[in-house]
Order: structure tokens, then C-alpha cells, then sequence
């Protein structure tokens, strides 16, 4: 709620396009699971609502389930991510405010385990095959990021997806100059 407020109060002018990452926990599967996600932020729409008033592109990223009007679907078996002989399944979601052509689809690989990372461990099947939880270092080199915590992992966005959104991003940014 920060980041809306300073956008209420911003000067548009300083800025060129804005990528805005709400929480995600009202509309991640877990929390709907439990019950409790009516008690998490459910921020996307005022931040919508503050994004459109500046006037400048956007992006809004979020988790399968949140409100985004007609977004690009990312996962890591779009970029080759995972580690050893497991791929990386980790669905995010990307609203612009302008139209995204050519947009990639899922690649799931068979033969291949497929891994999350998310929530406090590895999921119980996957831990059931491989005979024990994933190490940091392998959720690290799925998510193609050497310098986060397990903690910070789970709420990351992998760099190849923020650099796909981006180059469509900046060519809106200069299509329009």
C-alpha cells in the first residue's frame, strides 16, 4: 500500500514505465487452501487503478489466481530453468497495459521431474522421489539466482522472466517516442 500512495503523489514525469509486484498471498493456492487468504492484501485493483493514472505503461506481476486482466502466462520451462534432470514449473502472471504479441507457451518436458519453488519445503511427491528436500543451492540454480535466501526464493521473480517482460516493455516505452 506504500508504493500506491506514492504513486497518488509522484510525478509521472520522473519515470518512463512502471512494473509493480503486489502481494500475491490472497490469490496463492495455499492460502485459498487453508482458508485464510480473505485475511491477506488483496491489492491489485488499487494498484491498477493507480498505475492507469499516471498515464505511463505498465506491468503488474502476480501469482496464477490474481485478478489480471488478460495476462501473459510466464514458467520457467519457457527458459530452460531448473537444475540437473528437474525443471522448473513456476507459472507467474504479467498485465501490461498495452497488448503482448508472440506470446510464448509452456514447454513441460517429459522424462523430467518437475520442480517448485515455493512455500517453507520441497512438495511432498517430489520429496517422496528424489528421497529428500531440495537444497538451496538446486532451488537456487532453477530459479537462475545465486544471491537470494530459501525465504527469498519463495517470493521471487526469476530474472529471465522480469528480462522477457522487460525487452516488450522497453519497446513499448520507445515505440511510443
Amino acid at each position: 500500500s506504500d508504493a500506491i500512495e506514492y504513486l497518488k503523489t509522484a510525478s509521472p514525469e520522473r519515470f518512463s514505465a512502471i512494473h509493480a509486484s503486489p502481494p500475491c498471498q490472497a490469490y496463492c493456492v495455499t492460502n485459498k487452501a487453508l482458508g485464510n487468504a480473505h485475511t491477506k492484501p488483496d491489492l491489485v485493483d488499487p494498484t491498477r487503478e493507480a498505475l492507469q493514472s499516471t498515464g505511463l505503461p505498465y506491468v503488474i506481476e502476480n501469482v496464477v489466481g490474481a485478478p489480471l486482466r488478460d495476462p501473459v502466462l510466464l514458467c520457467g520451462s519457457m527458459f530452460g530453468l531448473g537444475t540437473g534432470d528437474m525443471w522448473l514449473r513456476r507459472h507467474r502472471l504479467f498485465e501490461t497495459s498495452w497488448y503482448v504479441w508472440n506470446r510464448p507457451l509452456c514447454r513441460h518436458p517429459t522424462g523430467k521431474l518437475c520442480i517448485g519453488v515455493y512455500g517453507h519445503g520441497t512438495h511432498t511427491g517430489l520429496r517422496n522421489k528424489l528421497g529428500r528436500d531440495l537444497t538451496l543451492a538446486e532451488k537456487r540454480e532453477a530459479m537462475s539466482i545465486d544471491w537470494c535466501t530459501k525465504k527469498e526464493l519463495t517470493q521471487a521473480i526469476p530474472p529471465a522472466y522480469t528480462e522477457w517482460i522487460g525487452k516488450r516493455l522497453l519497446s513499448e516505452v520507445l515505440d511510443d517516442k
